[in-house]
Order: C-alpha cells, then structure tokens, then sequence
C-alpha cells in the first residue's frame, strides 16, 4: 500500500510540475489531467473556450429532462429564467444559457475563463487561511461576485425610486434609457458583454436592462458596479458611491 501511495503522489507531483512524457501528454489519465497547469494561474487566464469544451464537452452537450420524475413536463412549465421577454426557446442548462442561447450569443460574449479562474482541487481552501486573499473563494469553483454582477438585486434606492422596477417601471414606460440616456452612458465596456448590441435591444424592451439588473436575481444583495466616468458627470460624488471603484476589474477590462 505504501509503495502504491508513494507512486501516486510521484505521479501527481510529475504531472502538476509539467514534466510528463510524451505519451502521457498525448493521453493523459484522469489524474495528470486534474493537476494540469492550464487550470492554475496563470494559464487558465489564456484559456480558450475550445481548450476547456475538449474535455468539458458535457456542460454543452447535457440538457434539462424533458419531463422531471414526477411527472412534470418542461414544456407545461416556466423556469424562473423564462419569466422575461427576453427569453427565447424550452428550458436551457445552465452553462448553455450562458455560452449558446440566442440570449447569451447576442448580448454577451462570455468565455469559460469570464467565471472560472481556477480552484485547487486538493484543499478547495487556502493554507493557511487567509481571509486577505479574495483570489481564493472557500469551496466553490466560482467566485461568487462574477456571478453577483448581473444577478444582484435591483438597487432601486440610489436611483431615487420609490420601489423596485416591477412597481415603479411603468412610471417610466418600462424603459430604463428614460433616464439613462443621459446618465451613466459609460456602462458596459467589459469584454463579455457586446455594449452595442445592449443598448440596441435595451432601448426597444426594458427585460434587456432589467434581466441583468435585478430581474434574475440570485442574491438579495446588488453589486457595487463601477462607477466609470461619463460626458456632464457632476464632480460631486454621491454619499452611496463614496466607496464605489471608477474601473472595472483589471481582467475584465476591454483591450
């Protein structure tokens, strides 16, 4: 049992240090594959889609039941992402409403690595802990802040409106633009998102601004966006955005 132990983790440390053979690089065993360095930093921030599906195919290739074990067709049925105009088409798996739905092909322009940044799979945790290190999120494959930024809450109270969008939208004929046409008009500029093509479908169907900003909420919590500059910004900052970053991350920047 000891020597099988030993030549295990020798294969581990061989493998996580790059130093396979060459046969074991043209197929590589589940193991060599887990500790490859493509998802550590810093190579999984040059990770391509095609490099990450050639062996996560399945998150495409899966779909819903068509029918849940009780009984309960997909067709009879609304999934909470349906619920806006803006869906398209049956229900959809997760990673396919991101990467693949008429939706996501649209308006976003995400990539495997926009969410995944890499985890260590022995510990999922930092040693030793390090509360510091927002690089590192405690047992989870996804830092959950990625996900916050268009699945917060609606934070209708720095807008100045009396309640959330689904009371106080009709104020505004569901159209966000009423008032952003002119306020905050630098927004979207990070590269999952095509910014063009946002503000072309936002200004015909309110959904378009509202499935992001709160209409699919995960959290009840909203995210600090950016406050990035625009033309006639007032110098003054509001007391709710004293604390707000003027840039968005480093790595979601457009280059």
């Amino acid at each position: 049992m000891f020597k099988s132990r030993f030549s295990l983790r020798l294969a581990l440390l061989i493998s996580f240090g790059g130093l396979v053979s060459a046969a074991a690089q043209e197929a590589p065993d589940y193991q060599r594959a887990l500790w490859d360095p493509i998802h550590f930093q810093p190579q999984i921030q040059h990770a391509t889609n095609e490099q990450c599906l050639a062996c996560h195919r399945e998150v495409l290739d899966n779909k819903p039941l068509a029918q849940s074990p009780a009984g309960v067709k997909a067709e009879d049925s609304l999934a909470w992402y349906q619920t806006l105009t803006t869906y398209q088409g049956g229900q959809e798996s997760f990673h396919r409403r991101h990467l693949v739905t008429p939706l996501a092909q649209t308006l976003m322009d995400m990539k495997c690595n926009t969410c995944h940044q890499g985890h260590d799979p022995r510990e999922e945790a930092p040693v030793p802990p390090d509360s510091a290190n927002d690089a590192f999120t405690l047992r989870k494959q996804v830092n959950p802040n990625t996900c916050l930024m268009c699945h917060g809450k609606f934070a209708y109270e720095v807008m100045g409106l009396p309640s959330d969008w689904h009371s106080s939208g009709s104020m505004f004929g569901n159209n966000c633009l009423v008032c952003h046409a002119a306020i905050r008009t630098t927004r979207h500029q990070v590269n999952f998102l095509k910014a063009d093509a946002i503000e072309e479908a936002g200004s015909k169907n309110g959904d378009v601004c509202f499935g992001c900003h709160g209409g699919r909420a995960w959290y009840r919590i909203a995210f600090p966006y950016p406050r990035h500059s625009w033309p006639g910004m007032t110098e003054q900052t509001p007391e709710w955005a004293q604390q707000r970053p003027t840039e968005s991350a480093a790595r979601f920047r457009n280059r």
